[in-house]
């Protein structure tokens, strides 16, 4: 369950900041690179500030 939410918000930063940088600003796009960012990161290092927020929460696997 918490690695869907997690892809499921990662992806939902990722769809809102591309329509920011097309209807605000490109400076939107930052974001993008910044959530691609940390998922590379908790790729190498298996550790996710989001993981454990929703183990936190109470959120099952």
């Amino acid at each position: 369950m918490k690695n869907r939410i997690i892809r499921a918000v990662a992806g939902i930063f990722i769809v809102i900041s591309i329509f920011l940088s097309i209807y605000v600003n490109q400076n939107w796009l930052w974001l993008t690179g910044f959530v691609g960012a940390n998922l590379f990161q908790s790729s190498i290092t298996k550790w996710c500030l989001l993981e454990d927020i929703l183990t936190k929460l109470g959120v099952k696997d």
